[in-house]
């Protein structure tokens, strides 16, 4: 018997990164094998993000084996393939508790350990970082080298070209590497995914991967100078050279990204020898080693709770239909009627139902890849080409073409249609993803509509009003799960815009809701009866245009007045105010009280569970019903 065959699984002597060091490549290898088996039943006990995870477990066991985090900085572009990270540092014991109330966040983050050097949860921004981290090195900060990872989906944003070119600038050594699994969420779109597909499929320089692969230092010197020379040369017949050489970096690769001796060889190389920028561009599988992930469409990247052996998924008990799958399904209506509707989204056709749209319409059905600037723009193009295009993103995705919104959309008063998706608080994603600010920051546009659906029928009507609306820029937010279960219209209506609608009649204190908080506004209206308090309850719609005539009539009929909204302070509730001051309606005594998100960002936990720590469910609407009426509630101290 071998006297260093491992006695228990490697796995378990591996507390911190540092124990890998004690480990021999035989061990790594086997090590990397439990890693995916772990990583694989984790996530089938708290669903997760799955294949992007997969496929770099090779290269999570090199880098930790051959770095020395946390004094070497690893950034993880996004945080979707962290869980095998989070297993080695430390997170072994609470990998189960992922994305889940009190437990792991399914992102990289600092305030969880040290090993996370810098959080994520939108992709793009992890060379910017390294670079930072490299320049703070620099200046006498933080020591250690940065090493960031990063997709080859990630690498379609503005953002990461130009800190790679910042980088090549300033030639101060870190690391890029490029995980080209030839996927990000969707398959990648545009000229960057071809173009590095074609840097490993050009017949010569794959040829020449077999004698000069990233380990060149280890031969004779001869020998390596005549591998750099014929690696030169060939790169240069057969693409004409990299675009990376072209912004200042040392381009290593293509490199077999699951071949776990070539990649300690190559880790070991840079780590010892580089004194500049060096990218290295790695070939993997998302999904590697679990067939259901390799076999799916998506590679396993977003995964409920499943069954390890056969890969498939818990269903969620349905009553009703997605609020994503609505949109769709009335935006492929209203695209049968007219067609010069049009379909934009930014790497997330299944997320937001375009990939339903584009298998009707696939001419005009656009993926722009991970480039929400590019969308937003884009689609002021289409729309001051005589085009009705709905750009569909998530509201936290929206962020980030913001400045498009100002300058391109709304000065020009295109009528852009904006389909906000992931409204509100999302759960198991947490802050990162939350729609918690697009209500602020879109309402304060001039010539702006803002609606929000209250339910599944109402989201129907919005798109049906914004596939009808042509002087100006207009958005419609819903969020993310099941609608309420309300019988469905057989078409689309145009609202009228800026109007709200009356729910239910009462006295002494209206709430006007903005958005799905409604059906909780009902609910705590039935307890509130109960104690014979009937409060009158409106839907309002619009934040933009507020309906002035119903809240004004809102405000001389009671003596209080509620907003409600899923959403930062600054939005619909501050409008709400500034009208009333305006007015002068203060001025005669009218209690006004704004129920939004708190002034803090929500960790991850379900929907429920984060709207209470938000006080924004029916019990906490009762509540607040009770405080501004001077009603005591049993416990209070006031009782």
């Amino acid at each position: 018997m071998s006297q260093d065959r491992p006695k228990t699984p490697v796995l378990d002597r591996v507390n911190m990164p540092s124990d890998l060091k004690a480990l021999s490549d035989r061990e790594l290898r086997q090590l990397a094998d439990e890693l995916r088996a772990e990583t694989i039943s984790a996530v089938s006990v708290t669903g997760g993000h799955l294949g992007a995870g997969l496929g770099v477990v090779e290269m999570t066991v090199a880098l930790h084996a051959v770095f020395d985090a946390p004094r070497d900085k690893i950034i993880w572009d996004v945080g979707h393939q962290c869980y095998p990270h989070k297993i080695l540092t430390g997170r072994r014991d609470r990998i189960r508790t992922l994305r889940t109330g009190g437990g792991l966040s399914g992102f990289t983050k600092r305030s969880e350990s040290p090993y996370d050097p810098f959080g994520a949860g939108h992709s793009s921004t992890s060379i910017s970082a390294a670079v930072g981290f490299a320049m703070a090195r620099e200046l006498g900060g933080d020591p250690g080298d940065a090493i960031a990872v990063i997709g080859d989906g990630a690498m379609s944003a503005g953002m990461a070209f130009e800190a790679l070119n910042n980088a090549g600038h300033l030639g101060k050594r870190l690391f890029v590497i490029l995980n080209d699994n030839e996927m990000s969420i969707a398959p990648p779109t545009g000229a960057l995914s071809t173009y590095l597909t074609k840097l490993y499929t050009e017949g010569p320089f794959q040829e020449l991967k077999s004698i000069a692969k990233g380990a060149v230092g280890f031969l004779p010197g001869p020998i390596q100078e005549g591998a750099r020379r014929a690696k030169e040369m060939l790169k240069g017949m057969a693409i004409g050279g990299t675009l990376f050489e072209e912004l200042g970096f040392s381009y290593i690769g293509p490199v077999d990204g699951h071949d776990l001796d070539q990649l300690l060889a190559l880790l070991r190389t840079v780590k010892a020898r580089a004194d500049g920028p060096v990218l290295i561009h790695a070939i993997t599988r998302k999904g590697k080693g679990y067939a259901p992930a390799e076999g799916a469409a998506d590679r396993g990247h977003a995964r409920g709770k499943f069954d390890v052996v056969t890969g498939e998924q818990a269903k969620a008990k349905s009553n009703a239909p997605s609020y994503t799958s609505v949109f769709a399904k009335a935006l492929i209506a209203e695209a049968e009627r007219d067609d010069k509707i049009a379909a934009i989204t930014a790497a997330m056709p299944d997320g937001t139902g375009l990939n339903l749209f584009a298998e009707r319409f696939p001419r005009r059905c656009f993926d722009v890849g991970i480039a929400e600037q590019h969308a937003v723009t884009f689609s002021a193009g289409l729309a001051a080409g005589g085009i009705k295009p709905f750009c569909a993103l998530y509201s936290t995705f929206l962020q980030r073409g913001y400045d498009q919104i100002v300058h391109d959309v709304a000065i020009q008063r295109l009528p852009v249609r904006f389909a906000i998706d992931r409204a509100g608080l999302v759960g198991a994603d947490g802050a990162t993803h939350a729609g918690a600010f697009d209500i602020g920051f879109l309402a304060n546009l001039p010539g702006m509509v803002v609606m929000a659906a209250a339910d599944e029928a109402e989201l129907v009507h919005m798109v049906a009003t914004a596939a009808a609306h042509d002087t100006g820029p207009i958005a419609f937010r819903f969020p993310r799960g099941e609608g309420t279960g309300v019988e469905m219209p057989e078409r689309g209506m145009p609202l009228e815009i800026g109007k709200g609608r009356m729910i239910a009649e009462g006295s002494r204190v209206a709430i006007l809701s903005f958005g799905t908080r409604l059906s909780e506004v009902m609910t705590a209206r039935e307890a509130l009866m109960a104690r014979g308090i009937t409060p009158t309850v409106a839907d309002a719609r619009f934040a933009k245009p507020l309906d002035r005539d119903l809240i004004l009539r809102l405000a001389a009929d009671h003596e209080a007045l509620i907003t409600i909204e899923e959403g930062a302070i600054g939005g619909f509730g501050s409008h709400v105010a500034q009208l009333l001051a305006d007015e002068g309606v203060f001025d005669h005594g009218l209690k006004f009280r704004s129920m939004v998100l708190p002034d803090t960002f929500i960790d991850h936990n379900s929907p429920a569970a984060m709207y209470a720590d938000a006080a924004m469910n029916a019990p906490d609407i009762e509540a607040k019903v009770l405080e501004v009426l001077g009603v005591a509630q049993i416990g209070d101290k006031r009782a």
